[in-house]
């Protein structure tokens, strides 16, 4: 019976793929360095914001998935498809290539950077160009531009496999308090002081791009709605694998970080803990997790926009393709630049956050409408439970957006 419950299990993870790659999309630098702060400034009580973020990522990948597996369309495709209008046509398309283009291509050099400050400390990276950027840049291009989806889906695998092990043997060795880690996870806490890093949780996890990523990696993998229990199999472990890492961040942090937790496990715990939690102090721990970070992210951010862009344009989406090629590479040499030449690119990245607040709602409403359309989805259109689950999402999205255009314009403005 053990032998043949195993076996099944090894089968199934055998069987991961795109969701690995959702998940390596959003643990980036950026994700880490928000949760980091979180745990630092507020101890466990923003974790419901990482479980909330986590369960809304799976309800919209979810559909993606099932979108790819039962139309083998692309999510860019299908809007095409149910934008008759022109002018919605032409907003989505604006928005896509504003927002998933351009908004990629500004945050790669943060992928770049991050993967770079996982291996060399920031002071002997030589400047004024900074070459291990460049080498990154290199091995990044390499894997995308060999086509080879297997490889890059294994080495996806491999890094959030290992951040996971590595995050969760931290947040274990550490000996939170379990009974406040658990009251964080289910007792809302919302003021003022940490509504922007709540937004910021939430934002790092639900990633527009990803889902024009999911659904066309995931129509390569599987090609028929039979399989679509797979795909979903590999969404529910890869999205919640992702979510549960980000919580092991969150943890460490507020053990080894947050002055209060931190005074009391220095006077409480054995030598060897206060010696763990002086390491995660100084970076030591954590550099590995921005190495893999940076990179898994490096690479999914290029294809992703890749994907969307195609699709959106209409033309043929294929690794092979010169078009397809050239959206990625616009991205990495970009990301490449930027970092390599020490630029800020912080009017980018402002641009990119309002096109992202605005995207977000509006893709996971476009994603509704086409999940509810019975001629294309047939017995797998959405249920009443699935449609109020994303309803819901998306009034919260609507309303994370509007905050996070308000944000960057009061920045840009002042």
């Amino acid at each position: 019976y053990f032998v043949a419950y195993f076996s099944a299990m090894f089968q199934r993870l055998m069987q991961i793929g795109p969701g690995a790659m959702v998940a390596a999309a959003f643990i980036g630098p950026g994700t880490i360095t928000t949760a980091t702060l979180a745990g630092a400034n507020f101890g466990y009580t923003l974790l419901w914001a990482v479980l909330f973020s986590t369960v809304a990522t799976l309800v919209l990948q979810e559909m993606t998935a099932r979108l790819g597996v039962v139309t083998q369309v692309g999510l860019g495709q299908a809007i095409r498809q149910k934008a008759q209008s022109k002018s919605i046509r032409l907003f989505a398309i604006f928005l896509v290539i504003a927002a998933i283009a351009l908004g990629n291509a500004a945050y790669e050099a943060g992928n770049l950077s991050g993967a770079v400050l996982g291996i060399f400390n920031q002071n002997d990276v030589l400047s004024p160009i900074n070459l291990p950027v460049i080498g990154i840049g290199v091995v990044v291009i390499v894997l995308l531009y060999t086509s080879s989806f297997q490889w890059i889906e294994r080495v996806l695998v491999g890094l959030v496999v290992a951040m996971g092990v590595l995050f969760f043997i931290q947040a274990i060795a550490l000996k939170p308090n379990w009974t406040a880690v658990v009251k964080g996870l289910f007792i809302p806490q919302v003021d003022g002081n940490n509504l922007q890093v709540i937004i910021g949780l939430i934002g790092t996890t639900i990633v527009p791009y990803n889902l024009f990523l999911h659904a066309s990696a995931v129509k390569q993998k599987w090609q028929t709605p039979a399989l679509l229990q797979a795909a979903q199999w590999d969404t529910f472990l890869s999205v919640g694998l992702g979510g549960l890492i980000t919580m092991a961040i969150v943890i460490c942090a507020a053990v080894a970080l947050h002055p209060m937790l931190a005074a009391l496990d220095a006077t409480a715990q054995q030598t060897s803990i206060s010696a763990l939690i002086e390491g995660y102090k100084t970076g030591g721990f954590i550099k590995f997790g921005l190495f893999a970070a940076g990179l898994s992210s490096a690479i999914t951010a290029p294809l992703a926009a890749a994907y969307a862009v195609n699709e959106i344009l209409g033309r043929e989406v294929s690794p092979k393709n010169w078009s397809f090629r050239a959206v990625w590479l616009t991205v990495v040499v970009a990301g490449v630049v930027v970092g390599s030449l020490g630029y800020k690119p912080t009017q980018i990245i402002l641009f990119a956050q309002v096109a992202n607040g605005l995207l977000l709602p509006v893709v996971a409403v476009f994603l509704l409408w086409v999940m509810n359309d019975k001629q294309l989805m047939h017995e797998h259109k959405n249920t009443a439970v699935t449609n109020l689950l994303g309803f819901l999402v998306v009034g919260i999205t609507v309303v994370l957006g509007l905050k996070s255009i308000v944000h960057a314009l009061g920045k840009f403005m002042f």
